[in-house]
């Protein structure tokens, strides 16, 4: 299964972990690895000695590729490109920011690029600021989204129609019919992501864990634009965020009611009730936690069986 995507990474399947807050540590990046897809640390809810640790871990425990995701509205940016560098990281996915600004550094120190967009216009410029690759996510994904609302399914098109670099879709992809629907679309690759949060080497917490495997169609929502788009899980603090809006809340008021730390307390202490539950509209197809190897097989083994049935129409 080899293509642009598979040899940019140097990698056996266009399979990428996507890097969760709270879920991607190590075990899962190198699972995910070593398994033939690429993993991801997620530097997003790490301090810096703390991502420092867990890229050691990583390369300890594989001796495939892996990348750390850095979403660039987080403070100790300038450490954390820093230890990068110096952990001799070879792949970077950046979020949540212009790619303008850390791209040429990255690049300068050997490391290939890739930045995550939600719309065509954001794809072009990423592509502009010379990014290797870059990650289309639609309106389905889990956590922080884009204000668009473009589905997957017309963001992928779109996007392949205007960039010449290699894309990589995400949102709503948990399954090897969904790989390759996406690939046929125009992608050379996947991310994803909440399929991965139900796996064993997820470092989220068992009972987020379970309530993803325990949801069904309608039960995640995007919400908190005003602040940053993120899909949540419905539990009690949505409900509190629904009543917020319903009376009027301002921006400020949205804000003290998230607090700080509400996505550690629910997707990585185990707060069912008044945590930040981010997970995509998928986990209504997830029935099950395993293995990260295990789900990135079976993705593979359904995406050929779905190859030969499109075939056949």
């Amino acid at each position: 299964m080899q293509n642009r995507i598979t040899h940019l990474f140097n990698i056996q399947y266009p399979i990428i972990q996507a890097g969760m807050v709270w879920a991607s540590g190590w075990r899962l990046a190198s699972a995910v690895s070593n398994a033939g897809g690429l993993g991801i640390i997620g530097a997003g809810s790490m301090y810096p000695d703390v991502l420092r640790e867990h890229i050691q871990k990583c390369k300890q425990a594989c001796n495939k590729p892996f990348a750390v995701n850095v979403p660039m509205l987080y403070p100790n940016l300038e450490e954390i490109m820093e230890i990068l560098v110096q952990q001799e990281v070879k792949i970077v996915f950046t979020s949540a920011g212009n790619p303008k600004i850390w791209t040429p550094y990255l690049k300068e120190n050997g490391i290939s690029v890739v930045h995550v967009v939600s719309s065509v216009k954001f794809a072009m410029k990423a592509q502009d600021a010379g990014v290797d690759a870059v990650v289309a996510e639609g309106f389905e994904a889990g956590g922080h989204n884009g204000r668009e609302e473009t589905t997957t399914m017309a963001l992928i098109p779109a996007v392949k129609e205007k960039i010449s670099i290699p894309l990589i879709a995400a949102g709503g992809i948990a399954s090897g019919r969904s790989m390759l629907a996406a690939m046929i679309l125009g992608a050379d690759g996947v991310q994803v992501g909440s399929r991965f949060v139900a796996s064993y080497e997820a470092s989220s917490h068992e009972l987020f864990k379970q309530m993803v495997v325990d949801a069904g169609e309608g039960d995640t929502q995007l919400t908190l634009k005003e602040l940053t788009p993120v899909r949540l899980l419905k539990n009690k603090f949505f409900e509190d965020v629904m009543q917020a809006y319903a009376e009027g809340a301002s921006k400020d008021q949205l804000t003290e009611l998230l607090g700080r730390a509400r996505a550690k307390r629910g997707m990585f202490e185990g707060d069912m009730e008044e945590g930040e539950l981010e997970i995509g509209q998928v986990a209504a197809l997830i029935h099950d936690i395993k293995p990260a190897a295990k789900i990135v097989s079976d993705m593979v083994e359904e995406f050929e069986t779905a190859k030969k049935e499109a075939t056949s129409l």
